[in-house]
């Protein structure tokens, strides 16, 4: 698809990764981009050094605050899917009727060949990799994109028809999307979170809906039978469903059997792969692992590439990742569980004793169901951040009292050392976002495992 933007100024909002990449594209279509960073502390020149040297000197930077004059000459506004749409800039854009596009958008209207995009509040960033690893290894050319870091705007132009791009695509970069059409999707769950942002669980809900969108019975949705949200939308789903599921055994679609993944049409069941065939640990994988072998039958890829990939497949970086094990203790990194549902995931995952760092940034969520995972299986809960007052009050009330505040990352990292017995484990998996005390989710589990690896 080509939208045409030749010589129209374009209001990008946001000097960061996807801004950067906006702009990118915007120069190279013709479009006049202009930078608005409402972040004050920033300067022209660093948001500058985040662009490339031809884009710097072709494009305008406000820093503050944009005029209504300035406002008056814009044609499209591409915000980042960190501003809120309904922040005090957007609403005067919006009340200016001035078009709003997601990067996602920007990005689809120059692109060309497939699109699988995978949403949900958990697994995206494994299922995303994996589903990439896949379309590699049959296609060739693909491309792996969105919120698993690496901008769509700055590779869209690169994309022809006979390649595949894979997404993952966030709420936030859900909000705004007109054209946007993916051959297959999947919404992998829907549970509470980033209520601060959506406000209500049905307002969060229908944003990651809008994957679905402009999707017809000739595409594919993969859906989590398990999950409440996500059956239910299975009913108002444009395109042809496919489910999968780890506690039901469905008549049609991709079920958990003992250790057995099995795939099941018309009620006739096929044994897939055993799930000890692969190296993910943890439920959560196993569903991870469904969606991507059911995306990946839809977009044509035979099963023989699909499992051959899966086998040598390994763990995301930051999601359940085994770090080491040093004086008899294992040391995990789950730092990309940065919500109650998928912190759980980390500790189901668990087979010894666990010493869990846990708290962060106040995303607005509720900790009730995380602890009363906790089982026989957290011995000590080792608190930092923001929320770790509203967790133990959370703890207390579910009669779990075994927890000690930290107030530096660095505190709650050596004290996890001094009372870790052999045969425990320690593990990282804060069930709160990172922005109170470090920039992102991969600095936060960086500087674990760097902490870890220099254990003696």
């Amino acid at each position: 698809m080509t939208a045409d933007l030749k010589g129209k100024k374009v209001l990008v909002i946001g000097s960061g990764l996807s801004g950067v990449g906006s702009v990118n594209l915007l120069n190279k279509v013709g479009a006049v981009p202009v930078i608005l960073e409402e972040n004050v502390k920033a300067t022209e020149e660093s948001i500058k050094q985040k662009l490339d040297e031809k884009d710097r000197d072709v494009t305008k930077i406000i820093v503050g605050k944009i005029s209504d004059e300035e406002l008056s000459e814009i044609s499209l506004v591409v915000p980042s899917p960190a501003v809120p749409l309904d922040s005090p800039t957007v609403m005067r854009i919006k009340a200016k009727n001035i078009p709003i596009w997601s990067e996602i958008e920007l990005a689809y209207n120059f692109a060309n060949g497939k699109m699988v995009a995978i949403t949900g509040t958990n697994g995206k960033t494994t299922t995303t990799t994996l589903v990439g690893e896949i379309m590699k290894a049959h296609f060739g050319k693909a491309y792996v994109v969105g919120n698993i870091g690496v901008s769509y705007a700055a590779s869209a132009l690169e994309m022809d028809e006979n390649s595949v791009t894979v997404g993952e695509i966030s709420s936030f970069q859900l909000e705004a999307v007109d054209n946007f059409h993916a051959n297959v999707s999947a919404i992998l769950n829907i549970t509470p979170d980033h209520l601060n942002r959506h406000h209500t669980m049905e307002c969060y809900a229908s944003m990651k809906e809008n994957i679905t969108n402009n999707q017809t019975k000739d595409d594919t949705c993969v859906l989590n039978y398990d999950n409440e949200y996500t059956r239910e939308f299975a009913d108002r789903c444009p395109a042809k469903v496919v489910f999968f599921s780890t506690k039901e055994k469905l008549s049609d679609g991709f079920y958990l059997d003992g250790e057995d993944i099995y795939m099941s049409t018309a009620h006739n069941p096929m044994k897939v792969m055993n799930i000890h065939d692969m190296n993910l640990v943890g439920m959560c994988n196993v569903e991870n692992v469904m969606a991507a072998i059911a995306m990946s039958l839809a977009m044509g890829v035979p099963l023989t590439t699909i499992l051959s990939v899966i086998r040598d497949f390994k763990a995301v970086e930051h999601r359940i990742e085994f770090v080491a094990t040093k004086n008899g203790v294992d040391y995990y990194n789950d730092s990309k569980g940065t919500n109650p549902d998928a912190a759980i995931q980390g500790i189901r995952a668990m087979s010894k004793p666990t010493i869990l760092i846990g708290g962060g940034y106040d995303k607005g969520n509720e900790y009730d169901e995380w602890i009363e995972n906790f089982g026989d299986k957290v011995k000590l809960l080792v608190l930092i951040g923001q929320t770790k007052e509203k967790i133990a009050e959370c703890a207390k009330k579910h009669g779990f009292t075994k927890y000690i505040f930290k107030e530096t990352f660095d505190d709650a990292l050596n004290y996890c050392t001094e009372v870790a017995q052999t045969g425990d484990a320690v593990l990282l998996s804060p069930a709160c976002a990172s922005w109170d005390m470090f920039p992102n989710y991969e600095t936060r589990g960086k500087l674990f495992k760097e902490y870890v690896n220099k254990l003696s």
